[in-house]
Parts: structure tokens; sequence; C-alpha cells
């Protein structure tokens, strides 16, 4: 007996067409960032992260919660991607959830955050070192992401994916013939008999006999008479949303009328402003249990914190009435160190003032907002610093129609006397307009 060699396997039976199989592709992270379904602490951000730059997502919990404390920037981060980036196998987010009127928990939350973080970020407006290291912060990790997704990026052998391409399609088994023809492959013989166990060229497969017979058939016309009966619907929530603007509007009100009296213009309106914002955010998560707000609740509060955010940065001296004041000092001695006015037009004459020779009067003028009427001296040394907010300044000399309105605006003078006297006093006069006009006259002579 001689041994046989093993033959190789007939060339009909090798689907790879006598190429190398292919290498399977190695796990890679998803093209586009998800959230977390599986491994979420709350709403599956920093582990969607964590995948999708193949990174630990513990790094991004440490950099958000530091960024949180130091400027508010990781809860409005994590507030808008959990809001616009949608967990695992949902095509939907959160935000587009919120706008159809499904408004969920989940969705809440996210608007919370991003609230609260948007808080924090404007009241660190003023610090700039605390905003700076959190952006570098941010930055850094942002680097450190894409760098930590593009590390493991090769290039694909050439070779394997010519081979991939020209390697035949697999071969497939035919589809199983069915066990028992339909009842429109029943053949029909000349002399009117079948071979099937009914005559009917129609009704439901597998049933003989007498069955089959009564089955009955209908004409397009007959289906058309016949009586359609809609299905009942079941009730949804009630819509509350105009409720939810209409206590909103009311807290408002409420807020600010009681206010409005004894506190600035800005704490008025913040005090108001935030009692609506709390009533949209209880309306909303009432509706989550008990009813539906819609889209328009929801705008409704972001617009609402805008406005919260813009009268915090209204200047605190500010008044609620209008006012007109007027001071005149008739001597040096007379002139206060400060005055001040919260809206309205004030007007200060120090036509009167004569300060001695060698001698400095200092003062300083305040308004919120309104009108500054400032009326010096002829035989006097005026030293203006003039600072507004948004308005115009016009000095002696300017044209009275010429109206320029910016904001931050700071002038620097000084008028000398006009009547040509020798070693006179000095008027040093800081002027500090929040939102108006400073306008400063000579003394008619």
């Amino acid at each position: 007996m001689t041994d046989q060699q093993p033959q190789p396997p007939p060339a009909a039976e090798r689907t790879d067409g006598g190429l190398p199989p292919a290498p399977e592709p190695s796990a890679s992270p998803p093209e586009k960032p998800r959230r977390d379904r599986h491994h979420k602490v709350l709403g599956g951000v920093c582990s969607g992260l964590g995948r999708h730059c193949d990174m630990d997502p513990v790094i991004f919990r440490i950099v958000l919660v530091v960024l949180s404390a130091t400027g508010g920037i990781g809860l409005l981060f994590y507030g808008f991607v959990w809001l616009f980036v949608p967990l695992d196998g949902e095509d939907e987010n959160e935000a587009r959830k919120a706008l159809t009127g499904r408004v969920t928990g989940a969705a809440l939350t996210a608007v919370l955050f991003a609230l609260v973080g948007c808080g924090l970020f404007l009241s660190m407006l003023g610090n700039g070192g605390v905003l700076t290291f959190g952006w570098v912060v941010a930055l850094l990790l942002a680097g450190a992401g894409y760098w930590s997704r593009q590390r493991d990026t090769a290039d694909p052998d050439p070779l394997t994916a010519q081979a991939s391409a020209d390697a035949p399609p697999e071969a497939k088994a035919p589809p199983a013939p069915h066990a028992y023809p339909s009842w429109w492959r029943e053949p029909i013989v000349k002399d009117g008999t079948h071979d099937g166990d009914t005559g009917y060229l129609w009704g439901p497969e597998g049933m003989t006999g007498s069955s089959a017979a009564r089955v009955p058939h209908r004409t397009a016309w007959q289906q058309a008479r016949v009586p359609w009966t809609p299905e009942p619907r079941p009730r949804g929530p009630r819509w509350i949303g105009g409720w939810v603007f209409l206590l909103a509007l009311a807290a408002g009100a409420v807020g600010t009328g009681l206010t409005w009296d004894h506190l600035a213009l800005g704490q008025s309106l913040q005090t108001g402003l935030a009692c609506a914002l709390g009533v949209l955010g209880l309306g909303i998560a009432v509706s989550a249990f008990l009813g539906r707000t819609g889209a328009g609740s929801i705008v409704l509060a972001v617009i609402t914190a805008g406005l919260l955010a813009g009268a915090t940065a209204l200047p605190e001296n500010i008044s609620t009435h209008w006012m007109r004041t007027d001071w005149t000092p008739p001597t040096a001695a007379a002139v206060q160190d400060r005055y001040q006015l919260g809206s309205g037009i004030g007007t200060l004459d120090l036509s009167k003032v004569k300060p001695a020779k060698g001698t400095t009067v200092t003062s300083r003028i305040e308004v919120g907002a309104g009108q500054l009427k400032m009326v010096v001296p002829n035989n006097t040394t005026v030293k203006l610093r003039i600072e507004i907010g948004i308005g115009d300044i016009r000095l002696p000399g300017d044209r009275s129609g010429d109206v320029d309105i910016a904001p931050a605006k700071e002038k620097t003078v000084t008028l000398p006397p006009t009547d040509g006297s020798k070693n006179p006093g000095t008027l040093d006069l800081r002027v500090q307009v929040g939102l108006g006009q400073a306008v400063v006259t000579r003394a008619a002579s």
C-alpha cells in the first residue's frame, strides 16, 4: 500500500480565489462621538469621550470637575454635550426630543447644568486669571484627546487591501423551495379539473376543502363600501405650557414690584427674572411627570436666563426713579466730596466757587443713568477726568449737535482760566456716568 499525499480541495470548493485570507479589522474608536449608555455616571458624556478618544474616562471627569469649579466652563460644556450628542444606538439627541415635545428628565438636567455653568461663567468675567487657567486646561485636554485618537492610526497595507478587493464574493447556497405551492401555482387542466385540494384561485395558503371554499371574495367596489371605524386614540398628557408662562410672568412681576422702590434697577430686575426663571424650571420639571410644556417653555427659559445675565451687568447706582437734582455750592468750603444721582438729570453749578490761590478743591460726581451738566468758573483752573460707560462727552468748545455715543469713553483734560488770572486755585473733578451724557460748560462772564 502506497502512502497517499493529501490533496488540496477542488477549485469549486475554494471560495477565496486562492488568495490568503484578509486580516480582520482591528477595533477602533467610533467615528462619531456618542454618549456611553452602559458605563455612564450621569449622562455618559465622560465615558463617551473616553471611548471616542481612546482615553480613560476618569481623566475627563477630573478635568471637567476642575473646570466647573474655576469658572463654570466644565458644567457649560457637559450640559451642551449632554443636550446635543445622542446616546449609543439613537439618532435623536435630547435637544431634538425636547423641541418635539418629549421633555425628559435627562434634558431638564442637561439644561440645568448649562444654566448653572453659564451663571458661573458670567460671574467670573472680571477674573481674568481664573478664566485663563480654565481655557488653558481645556485646550490641553482637547490636544491630548486628539493625540490619543491619532496615535494608533496606521496606514493600511496596500497588498492586503488589493487582495481583499480582488477576492471573489463568497458562494451562497440557493434558497430552499417552498414546501407547498401557493394558490396561484395550482395547475388547471383542460377538462376543468385541478391538481390542488380546492378549485379556488384565492384564499389563505394551507386551507383545504370546505374551509377554503368558505373564504369570501370581495371586489374592490365591495371593499370600498365597508364602513371604516377609526381606532380610539389614548388620551395623552395635558399641555400646561400656557399656565407655566402665565405663572412665570406673574412671579416676575411680583418679584420686581416688591423690590422696585428700595433696590437699584439692576437688583430689582434680577429679583423678578430669577423668580420667573424659577417658575419656568419648576414647570418644566413638573411637566416631565404630569403634563407637557413643549419647546416654547425651554426657549423662554433660555431667554429669561440671558436677560438675567444682562441685568447683572447693569451699574449698581442706577435707580428705579427718574429725578432732577441741582447742586449749587456757594463757596469752595461748601463743595461736597461726593455727589450721587441714580437716574435722571443732575446739574452741578460751580460758578460761585473760587478756590484760594495755590489750593485745590476735589470732588467726585457719580450718575447711574441720565445727563450730568456741570458749570465751572472762569477764573479757576479745572482738571477733569470723565469716564462714561456708554454715552457721550461734551466739553467747552464742542458743538452742541456733535454727539458721539460710544462705549467705555474716557477723557482727561485741564481747562485753564479764561480771564487771565495768575496763580489761581484749582478744581479737581472726577466724573463717572454709567449710561448717558456728561456736559461741561463755562460760567457766563
